[in-house]
């Protein structure tokens, strides 16, 4: 089965520099699953939900697509981590208490991995799906060169899959009932060098490199440097999460 690998050739940057969920978002999606037996995270990357699952579940079951991506995953005791398809994950039927999909449903064929979600969750289990698109920054002037380099140097050379992450997902078909999600968000406080390595491990980014043979981020930091406030300076950064819920008969 094939798909379409945008990440592997960045694996370590994205596991270096990617944002964490917080910790409420799993404590509320353990609330709702049945039993705390069993988590599966599809389309894992290099685990940043897999880690949190991990607090609030026995075990948890971690796929990816990517071999590398698994490669460079974090790990912990009560982690498997298996390279898989979304559509063909290898779980036991009706044996999940929850499957998370994090940043990553766009990239699936989803009524495909729809149906094998219904396969493999329990009675009564959860499916979470959830995305963020760009983020703000404290201080308006770094704020609008960061808005201006994700909609106009980067926004050409976004996969079109993009645009579901733009919609927050809304105009994807997801399974009913749903249930309604509280409001969550990511908060880091980071370096001008932490920002732009995670500007490193988009996919625009990649794909921009690709096509015209330069980095737009070192372009980029010239700009930045003049407002950011110096190497040590750490700003506020705020990503909101657009969070959907199923939960299965």
């Amino acid at each position: 089965m094939e798909f379409n690998d945008h990440f592997s050739s960045r694996a370590a940057r994205y596991a270096q520099y990617r944002p964490s969920y917080p910790a409420a978002l799993f404590d509320h999606l353990a609330s709702l699953a049945p039993s705390r037996r069993l988590a599966w995270d599809c389309a894992c990357g290099s685990g940043q939900a897999t880690i949190d699952l991990a607090q609030c579940f026995e075990r948890v079951i971690a796929t990816d697509a990517s071999a590398a991506q698994i490669a460079g995953a974090k790990r912990a005791t009560n982690v498997e981590y298996r390279i898989a398809h979304a559509e063909d994950c290898g779980l036991d039927e009706s044996s999940v208490d929850l499957i998370t999909v994090a940043q990553a449903l766009h990239w699936l064929n989803i009524d495909a991995f729809y149906a094998e979600a219904r396969r493999v969750l329990r009675p009564g289990g959860i499916l979470a799906v959830w995305t963020y698109a760009m983020s703000h920054l404290e201080g308006e002037e770094v704020d609008v060169i960061a808005q201006d380099f994700y909609q106009n140097i980067i926004g050409p050379y976004w996969p079109p899959e993009r645009k579901l992450v733009e919609d927050e997902y809304r105009s994807l078909d997801f399974p009913k009932p749903e249930l309604l999600a509280p409001k969550f968000r990511m908060e880091t406080h980071w370096t001008l060098d932490q920002w732009l390595g995670y500007l490193s491990s988009w996919s625009g980014t990649k794909n921009y490199v690709e096509a015209r043979g330069e980095d737009p981020v070192e372009r980029l930091r010239s700009d930045l440097e003049r407002v950011w406030g110096g190497a040590e300076r750490r700003r506020r950064i705020e990503w909101p999460l657009a969070v959907r819920i199923w939960k299965g008969p």
